[in-house]
């Protein structure tokens, strides 16, 4: 089978195409034929292995210190069981599936083998292989930032960095929640932003946000760049800001903040709940959550993907389309 290889860290030019044996499920696991990959920029800071202070240790002892244990990268796939390791009983072959494959990767390959006991998932009838994809990270994590900032309807909500995937989740939710929300990313996805539902849309290139005079209920800084003194002043009296990356200096901000109780400085790393993806895909079936596809490259242009995830040029989610048919439906 054909797979994307990353045998070092480094910049994009690092991934290449190899054809590698096609992988037999281990008991508990299940053989995807994958259909399509979502590109996050998850996947591109395993690749340049770019991570903040607090989880860089960690993250090279459970990625590989000199380069990735798991060369075959990729967080979400979605495709076809085709075959079945012994007690699977969940799945059968035929079903389409997605889920998230977290650090045991492996998706940016044609097939792939996934444990049972995670948070696969069937895919609805109506989701084509890419928007399925583009799930798991986006909708995980958005779901997540929004569950704990709580907005109430009518409050004021901020996301910074919303034409992103996790962004695009956490506009469409923070709607759903009946909230006033601006949203804060570059002029090219704009558009994007009002058609999901956002109230203001604000272009960070020309304009800061907390000099706007506009104080908010939450801030979700998806993005991990927003200055943590001015995004606090921004906030009224029982906000909270979400840092979605959080760097070191802004944790140890927030526990000061939250000593003072003005506001509420939260984070907290989203886990993987099938639950959460099962609600998420029954939403957009009845549609009221879009997903975005942006681009979908071929396997063979896995390396000019990364770079187009890496210049925040994306709107939406990238996918690889491994099989030719990421478009098509159930």
């Amino acid at each position: 089978m054909r797979a994307v290889y990353c045998t070092r860290y480094g910049p994009p030019d690092v991934l290449e195409l190899r054809d590698v044996p096609k992988p037999e499920p281990k008991p508990g696991q299940v053989l995807v034929r994958v259909h399509a990959a979502g590109i996050t920029l998850g996947d591109c800071e395993v690749r340049a292995f770019k991570m903040v202070s607090w989880v860089w240790v960690p993250a090279r002892l459970a990625i590989g210190i000199t380069r990735p244990r798991q060369p075959v990268l990729g967080m979400e796939v979605a495709g076809v069981v085709e075959a079945l390791g012994e007690g699977v009983t969940r799945f059968k072959a035929g079903d389409r599936v997605f889920g998230p494959t977290g650090f045991g990767m492996g998706a940016y390959a044609e097939y792939a083998t996934i444990p049972e006991a995670g948070s696969l998932t069937t895919i609805p009838p109506t989701l084509s292989y890419a928007e399925a994809a583009g799930i798991p990270t986006g909708g995980l994590n958005g779901l997540h930032f929004v569950r704990k900032c709580d907005p109430q309807p009518g409050e004021k909500v901020l996301i910074n960095g919303a034409g992103g995937s996790i962004g695009m989740f956490a506009t469409q939710l923070s709607k759903e929640a009946g909230a006033e929300v601006t949203a804060v990313d570059r002029v090219s996805k704009h558009q994007m932003l009002s058609d999901l539902g956002a109230d203001k849309v604000i272009d960070y290139e020309s304009t800061d946000f907390w000099r706007t005079g506009e104080c908010y209920d939450a801030i979700i800084d998806v993005v991990g760049l927003s200055p943590f003194g001015p995004s606090v002043t921004a906030l009224n009296d029982g906000g909270r800001y979400f840092l979605g990356n959080p760097h070191t200096r802004q944790m140890l901000r927030g526990l000061v903040e939250n000593r003072r109780g003005r506001v509420k400085v939260l984070s907290q790393l989203a886990g993987e709940p099938v639950e959460d993806l099962d609600f998420l895909k029954q939403q957009i079936a009845v549609r009221k959550l879009k997903v975005v596809v942006d681009k979908a490259f071929p396997l063979e242009d896995a390396i000019d993907a990364h770079r187009y995830v890496e210049s925040g040029a994306k709107t939406g989610i990238v996918v690889l389309d491994v099989s030719g048919e990421a478009s098509s439906r159930g």
